[in-house]
């Protein structure tokens, strides 16, 4: 536990003829975890996700012969846990009181809503940065991108590039027909589509040639760049906390995938402890994030 900041630690916001404290006033990105995930609330300590199974194909039928009967069941659950994100401060009651500058009173809200949103950040892309990891798995009992993802009848399906590439024009075709061609547990075609294409900041400058040339790119043949490339309807969204250097995620349009859930919203509260007269200064965020099906991402990590 931290020592409570004291006029000994913050010595010269008792001094005068200080130009300037800077601390740490850097200019933020805007918020980034929301392309990656879907937003929803809860009163609850977690929620689960059950995934049923649809009905399979139609039978011939001759007839008078009877009708062939098929049932739907229960296949998977996703349970999503809320937990707390913390962090706080103390102030002793003698640097409030001969702080000349007030330094510390102005800048204890932003610099722990700067802690809360970098948190948050971090733990949004964390579920990203392990999707290739089995040892960090979801209701399917697999890890979040996976070339054997069970179906509930049987047999299994892949939102793993084949083979691991960078991202490139043909890498980026052959994810969206892996993605056209989805099904669903007992076989029948799906009609999901790429939305987004999430990349680590390393990629910027491939991905402004592939997507804003004309042309293809890498390439002698003077032949126009693929329209797979125009697939993206949320287009290209880059991420500063993504750790990977060469992985890359497409979003798709799957509408129980990447899921964020709120149980109590970022607060602030201030308190002063009787004995020692030390002001203490929190902020709490309680939510959980996860992913219900795993076609909501397609993905590979690189090379």
């Amino acid at each position: 536990m931290s020592m409570p900041m004291t006029t000994g630690s913050l010595a010269k916001l008792l001094y005068p003829g200080v130009n300037k404290f800077f601390q740490t006033k850097y200019k933020d990105h805007e918020t980034q975890w929301t392309d990656l995930f879907d937003s929803y609330t809860t009163k609850r300590n977690f929620v689960e996700d059950v995934a049923l199974t649809g009905l399979g194909l139609m039978s011939e039928k001759s007839e008078l012969a009877p009708i062939t009967f098929d049932t739907m069941g229960q296949s998977y659950t996703t349970r999503y846990t809320m937990t707390v994100y913390a962090l706080g401060f103390q102030i002793s009651k003698e640097l409030v009181e001969d702080d000349l500058y007030g330094e510390v009173a102005s800048k204890k809200a932003s610099a722990l809503a700067r802690s809360a949103r970098h948190t948050q950040e971090i733990i949004a892309t964390l579920i990203y940065d392990r999707a290739f990891n089995a040892s960090y798995t979801g209701g399917d009992g697999t890890c979040l991108i996976n070339n054997a993802h069970p179906n509930k009848n049987g047999g299994t399906y892949s939102n793993l590039l084949a083979t691991a590439a960078n991202l490139s024009e043909a890498a980026i075709e052959q994810a969206c027909i892996d993605i056209r061609k989805y099904t669903d547990d007992r076989g029948l075609r799906i009609n999901m589509k790429p939305q987004s294409l999430i990349l680590p900041v390393d990629y910027e400058f491939e991905a402004d040639r592939l997507f804003n040339s004309t042309m293809r790119v890498g390439t002698a043949n003077n032949d126009k760049k693929s329209s797979a490339l125009g697939k993206f309807s949320k287009g290209v969204k880059l991420n500063n906390f993504l750790t990977s250097t060469t992985a890359w995620y497409i979003r798709t349009d799957c509408d129980e995938g990447m899921k964020f859930f709120e149980r109590r919203p970022m607060s602030f509260d201030t308190d002063n402890d009787f004995l020692t007269e030390t002001a203490q200064f929190k902020c709490t965020h309680r939510y959980g994030y996860g992913w219900t099906d795993p076609k909501s991402v397609y993905g590979t990590p690189g090379v």
